[in-house]
């Protein structure tokens, strides 16, 4: 069951870039998510998927050198599913189906990519701690920061640029 989780139904063993298939693969679960239960219920999915996040990647590293290994990709969900928590709580508010925003999912996936990869702040802080708190907290960072950046380009798509090129 941890193998199951830590990789995302096996996901984590898909190569090249793990990673980024963990991230491709939490796109059509958050939308399931959210069809079902809401901006709410990928919110709870965020919290279930870091605590089980923890508990399955504590279980998958103990006893081996590697505490990080590629294939554990639950942590690219949470984060990913972070990055998108704009997406659909803007979308409930809007009354518009979180499809319509297809932007913002487009930019939580590549927000989210570039700081996972990067490990930029304290994305890369979290990084370096050790253990599967370490593991999971990288990629909450840079969901949060990718989630920050969807935030502030929804503003400059929908207030700030059509306000600034619509004539008074």
């Amino acid at each position: 069951m941890t193998h199951l989780i830590a990789t995302f139904f096996y996901v984590g063993h898909i190569r090249p870039a793990p990673g980024t298939w963990g991230s491709l693969a939490a796109l059509p679960v958050a939308w399931v998510i959210y069809v079902i239960a809401g901006p709410w219920g990928l919110l709870a999915g965020v919290v279930l998927s870091y605590v089980l996040g923890v508990w399955a990647t504590e279980a998958e590293t103990r006893g081996k050198d590697d505490h990080d290994p590629s294939e554990i990709v639950i942590d690219e969900v949470c984060g990913q599913w972070i990055a998108l928590l704009p997406v659909a709580f803007g979308a409930a508010q809007a009354g518009v189906p979180v499809t319509a925003l297809w932007p913002g999912w487009v930019a939580a996936f590549v927000l989210f990519r570039l700081f996972d990869i990067t490990k930029w702040g304290p994305v890369g802080w979290a990084d370096r701690k050790r253990g599967a708190t370490g593991v999971m907290l990288d990629d909450v960072f840079a969901g949060i920061l990718a989630a920050i950046g969807v935030t502030a380009l929804a503003w400059l798509a929908h207030a700030g640029f059509v306000n600034a090129v619509t004539p008074a």
